[in-house]
């Protein structure tokens, strides 16, 4: 199934948005604010992100699948119990506004589609509104950790 969120807007360039997004190194920069208690193991490198967490017996990894410049960066999920992809778009259209969407496509079993659904959409919406109020430009030129 294919879950979308709705669209919002950021103030910065399509292609600051995309310098930050499809280099999963950015990472490194929040490494600190994980809770350590919470993960055994982090690698962080350009195109992918491997963590092992508590209580999984296997390390998770988001890995960059596929992006085009200035306009979206495709995600894909290693490990998972689910297969996920997700995907962010990006449309600049005008000088520092840049319009911003979230897809996510996951095969979730039936029985559990009706229970979660709702909290995914929601979750889906939520991330989109907190990737389009992001200082990229700042993150870029190293204003802000």
């Amino acid at each position: 199934m294919k879950y979308e969120s709705h669209i919002t807007q950021s103030v910065c360039s399509a292609q600051s948005i995309y310098r930050v997004l499809s280099n999963l190194k950015n990472f490194e920069r929040v490494r600190d604010r994980i809770p350590q208690d919470k993960i055994q193991e982090l690698e962080i490198e350009e195109d992918y992100v491997r963590v092992k967490v508590n209580g999984l017996g296997q390390k998770l990894g988001i890995f960059i699948a596929d992006k085009e410049e200035a306009k979206v960066v495709k995600y894909g999920v290693e490990n998972s119990p689910i297969p996920v992809t997700m995907w962010i778009q990006m449309k600049e259209v005008a000088p520092l506004d840049t319009r911003i969407k979230l897809t996510v496509e996951a095969d979730i079993p039936f029985m559990f589609r009706m229970m979660i659904e709702k909290k995914l959409q929601d979750g889906l919406n939520q991330a989109a509104d907190m990737l389009a109020q992001f200082p990229y430009d700042e993150w870029e030129k190293g204003e802000m950790a």
